[in-house]
């Protein structure tokens, strides 16, 4: 049979067309499946590849003082990214822009790092940009491939250091806080929070990011952006209402002693409120907007005097005098004493306990005196006895009680607790058990010892004293929803009245008539913390109207000496607040005592006959 039979042609044609058929089917399907199976997919890959997707930063919150002043805002600004492309591109374009913008290698591995940790973002190059760099670059954008200048809100704050603990200041979120449930949500990149307000309140003040989509050419270069409908618009923050008064703020800073450490705090004892908060030295909160450069963050850091440690909230200072209202407190509630009760041994210098010798700040002595006239001269000598009265045991059960081993809950971040001995339990442990004796309760009835205190700690025991006697938490945006306004000092309207009038004789007592202004009377108490690396740092606490206070002050000053050189300015600062001209104001002159207690004498053995138990009070020797 002839190999072009009509029926081997036949078969070899259907052979033929079956083949056709079946690779047509073939490619049919390999086209179905990504043109029509897999079309969502591919398109996506090709808008990825065509457009990129850049974050917008939501405007964060405004944070208002009490009055409705602005104390952190936000302005127009501009930031400069590279969008995403492969590692050599990068360093090849940040090497053309590093003289323009102004950035060394240390800056450019720092941009790379952020491209390596977020390869999908734009890489931050500058995140405050001077509008002089975004000109210069804008000139040169067509040789610049993958530029992205952005404008952006910018946060400020108008009144720079006088804040600057207050309400801190924002910055990139870091990995370490990207891990936390907090921040899991923030890109990389993202600004949070670091301080103070802007931290504690950082979920209320960020909002949502939004994002906007950009087309870009095989280059990287941006063609156009996409249409409007693909993009997301940011939600801005919510805004902070502060019970802080701006003006009174302001006022604080400007009379603080320049050059010194310390800070002040101010609050409505009725009701908790912060109304100032300042701590010297300070920082410029703004210098931390778009990345604080290296030599700034390195003068903070090494600045012997710590400017960014909040002395309000974040240091422990012994409380010298100012603690003998507490202990005065304690006596009062538990019936030991009363207003007029007198001490076994009147004040002649100093008190023997054992074969140690407990000295007053007045060598002289102040003679026999009530628990008033005590509190008003600030005389050690009453207080050895009246913490002997009280015991160790129950000196460390109130003290614990009312909060003076702990934090007082002010709701701003990084407050520290303060120290107190737990109980009798704590010598047995620093001391050996029976190897101690009730001596302890000398120092700690002095304010002395081992006993070291916030400033915020101090400062809500004089706002119980201010009031009805009522524990409130401190508070500057809310009060805590665990506010313990229903422990207090368990003292009677009477025994609190006794208080407020000794501590009106702290202030007046020494002046002959005293000085008073317009009726303003002022109750208040100095202490002195000794300090064993320099000069004892000095307290003032106080408030007024003292008959009705509606304020309470508290001022701690490093190195200050003695309480004499705050007390004014504590004075000055209820004075502004009541509305008292400064001009008159500044003719307040306090006397009051240098109760700086020293430190107890040991006497020798060979020259001091000890007393059989280390309990029993003696007189001093005759002078």
């Amino acid at each position: 049979m002839s190999s072009f039979h009509p029926h081997l042609l036949d078969r070899r044609v259907g052979m033929a067309r079956f083949a056709v058929w079946t690779v047509m089917g073939l490619l049919v399907a390999s086209f179905f499946r990504p043109q029509i199976l897999g079309h969502g997919k591919y398109q996506l890959q090709s808008e990825t590849n065509r457009l990129r997707p850049i974050p917008l930063p939501a405007p964060r919150g405004i944070i208002y003082d009490r009055n409705g002043r602005v104390l952190a805002e936000n302005v127009p600004g501009y930031t400069v990214s590279l969008l995403p492309a492969p590692e050599a591109n990068l360093r090849s374009t940040l090497a053309r822009i590093a003289s323009i913008a102004n950035i060394d290698s240390t800056e450019i591995e720092r941009v790379i790092q952020r491209a390596r940790r977020a390869p999908y973002q734009p890489a931050l190059v500058l995140g405050d940009a001077p509008f002089t760099v975004v000109s210069a670059l804008e000139e040169r954008r067509v040789a610049i491939p993958g530029l992205l200048i952005q404008a952006e809100p910018k946060r400020i704050y108008p009144d720079t250091a006088v804040v600057a603990h207050l309400i801190g200041y924002v910055g990139e979120v870091t990995e370490v806080e990207r891990g936390t449930r907090r921040f899991a949500s923030v890109r990389l990149g993202g600004l949070v929070g670091k301080d103070g307000l802007e931290r504690e309140y950082d979920d209320t003040l960020r909002g949502s990011e939004g994002v906007r989509f950009v087309e870009v050419s095989a280059r990287g270069q941006m063609v156009r952006e996409a249409e409007a409908a693909a993009n997301l618009n940011p939600v801005p923050g919510t805004d902070l209402h502060t019970t802080i008064d701006l003006g009174l703020q302001k006022f604080i800073a400007s009379i603080f002693p320049a050059g010194q450490r310390g800070a002040v705090m101010a609050l409505n004892p009725n009701t908790g409120e912060v109304l100032a908060l300042y701590s010297a030295p300070s920082f410029d909160p703004n210098a931390f907007v778009g990345g604080i450069s290296a030599p700034y963050w390195r003068s903070l850091n090494d600045n012997p005097a710590h400017p960014l440690l909040d002395r309000a909230i974040q240091a422990r200072y012994p409380p010298g005098s100012t603690w003998k209202l507490a202990v005065a407190a304690m006596a009062l509630k538990r019936g030991i004493v009363g207003p007029r009760s007198h001490m076994p041994i009147p004040c002649r210098g100093g008190l023997q306990y054992g074969n140690r010798y407990f000295r007053c700040w007045d060598a002289r002595g102040h003679g026999d005196l009530t628990l008033t006239e005590a509190i008003a001269q600030s005389c050690d000598v009453y207080f050895y006895q009246l913490g002997i009265k009280l015991g160790v045991p129950s000196l460390l059960e109130d003290a614990n009680a009312w909060g003076f081993r702990g934090r007082t809950g002010i709701d701003l971040p990084g407050e520290i607790p303060s120290e107190f001995p737990t109980g009798p339990e704590y010598y047995d442990r620093l001391y050996g058990v029976r190897r101690w004796t009730s001596a302890v309760a000398l120092n700690l009835a002095i304010g002395q010892g081992e006993n070291a205190q916030t400033l915020v700690q101090m400062v809500r025991l004089y706002q119980q004293l201010a009031s009805d006697g009522r524990l409130r938490t401190p508070f500057v945006v809310r009060q805590a929803a665990t506010s313990s306004e229903n422990a207090s000092l368990d003292l009677t309207a009477d025994q609190i009245l006794w208080l407020r009038r000794a501590m009106i004789a702290v202030v007046e007592q020494g002046t002959g008539r005293g000085v008073r202004l317009n009726a303003l009377t002022i109750a208040g108490k100095t202490g002195t913390a000794q300090n064993s690396h320099g000069a004892d740092h000095g307290w003032f606490i106080g408030f007024a109207p003292a008959e009705k206070p509606e304020i309470v002050v508290g001022a701690i000053v490093e190195f200050a000496q003695h309480g004499t050189a705050v007390a004014p300015l504590v004075a000055r600062a209820i004075a502004h607040y009541l509305g008292i001209e400064d001009t008159r104001a500044r003719q307040i002159r306090i006397a009051v005592p240098t109760d700086s207690a020293p430190q107890p004498f040991q006497f020798p053995a060979d020259t001091v006959t000890p007393s059989p138990s280390d309990s029993v009070l003696t007189r001093p020797p005759t002078r």
